[in-house]
């Protein structure tokens, strides 16, 4: 394979940012980006959301996005929370999924002999590896398959897509997973490939994510000491532990205040949770943080907390990128002892662990972090330092140039 070819990648991904300071997370994006600041020419194909450009330029990317039902009003499936939050809660998305996987697979065959691509960079076992490993097979391309953990839960837990996760593995030259628990999983699918399974984490900007973008917040909510939180509001978040958390929390420190930034299927729930708890003066549920002001909520809170569960279905928490945010803009971070957390909270140094779906446990590491300053401090110094060092775009970008320019 010549060095130009190599060197033009298709990036096959469901979740990518749709516009600017879209809420979608970024960081397929963020590092695509830096891949072609590396040399390599990449091109995108993600699925087509109603009043969003079918092709456009981003970063000197090329990005296509493809329909897959008609009108494109009636496209449900990606998006808004996600492929599997969808398909639970519309008939319409279940069925939009066959047409999902064909219209990409379309395609992708046309931009690879259109572009001539010698890379394909599959985001997610299912659908884009299944996507990626076809199209490999066809045209002769390496294949690199990225798992993000949600999609390796499902796998598990399904027979039939557990026979096309082992397809997808078998077709990849290199697999890499965002967290040992994550690669733990992905191993119970396909036993042969435990050496081959490569952990590298999505990463964090730390020029956008610092210290120094703390604000006046507390003043904005009369708050002592803030508490914050982020992410989709669905079952696995454990928000709920959090809220109940906060009973005891305020009985110690009654100007203490809880922000909960997102939005989702258990939003209703939570807010009457807290009302019945008496914490509406206490817990505030501002929606989706535009991605231009998350800095200054992190930097600003005194504690970032991700109570995250494990769900009857086996998913859980494959990393945790909000937490490593949080860490970079030196907030004292307090996580669940499960999934890809432990990858980043070392207990008592970098951050706190708690037993999931405790409530005690956690409003006792809140209370220990907001009498005891020092440890605060050494906390999330300790934590900063982690991420500049272990989760920095600059350094996971690193590791995926030397995996890109190993493939023959």
């Amino acid at each position: 394979m010549s060095d130009n070819i190599s060197k033009k990648v298709l990036v096959l991904a469901t979740t990518f940012p749709r516009w600017q300071n879209d809420t979608t997370p970024a960081f397929v994006y963020e590092l695509s980006k830096r891949l072609q600041e590396n040399g390599f020419e990449i091109v995108v194909l993600a699925p087509h959301y109603p009043g969003v450009k079918k092709f456009e330029i981003m970063d000197e990317m090329n990005i296509f996005r493809f329909p897959y039902f008609w009108p494109a009003k009636y496209q449900k499936l990606a998006y808004d929370g996600g492929i599997l939050p969808n398909i639970k809660r519309s008939h319409l998305a279940k069925i939009q999924v066959p047409l999902l996987i064909l219209s990409e697979l379309y395609y992708a065959f046309k931009i690879i002999k259109n572009e001539k691509i010698g890379v394909i960079h599959s985001h997610w076992i299912i659908p884009s590896g299944l996507i990626g490993g076809i199209a490999s097979k066809i045209f002769k391309t390496s294949h690199i398959t990225t798992a993000h953990a949600g999609d390796v839960f499902t796998i598990r837990n399904s027979k039939i897509l557990g026979i096309i996760g082992s397809f997808v593995l078998k077709n990849s030259d290199e697999i890499t997973a965002n967290s040992k628990y994550t690669k733990n999983v992905i191993t119970a699918i396909e036993n042969e490939l435990k050496c081959n399974v490569k952990i590298i984490p999505m990463g964090v900007d730390t020029s956008r994510f610092n210290p120094d973008k703390a604000s006046d917040l507390r003043n904005v909510f009369e708050a002592e000491y803030l508490i914050l939180s982020v992410g989709r509001l669905v079952d696995k978040k454990g928000i709920k532990y959090l809220i109940m958390a906060m009973e005891d929390v305020i009985k110690v420190f009654s100007n203490a205040k809880l922000i909960i930034g997102g939005s989702g299927p258990e939003k209703e729930k939570l807010e009457n949770l807290s009302a019945s708890l008496g914490l509406k003066d206490n817990v505030f549920f501002v929606g989706f943080i535009e991605n231009s002001d998350l800095p200054k909520y992190y930097a600003s809170s005194d504690i970032f907390v991700l109570p995250s569960i494990e769900t009857k279905g086996g998913d859980t928490e494959g990393l945790g990128v909000v937490l490593l945010e949080a860490m970079a803009c030196g907030t004292s971070v307090i996580g669940s002892d499960i999934g890809g957390i432990i990858d980043i909270i070392k207990n008592g140094e970098t951050g706190f662990l708690t037993q999931p779906e405790n409530p005690d446990d956690i409003a006792e590491k809140i209370i220990e972090l907001l009498s005891n300053r020092k440890m605060g401090q050494m906390v999330s110094g300790t934590g900063l330092g982690t991420v500049q060092e272990k989760f920095s775009w600059d350094v996971v970008t690193k590791q995926f140039v030397k995996i890109y320019e190993g493939l023959e």
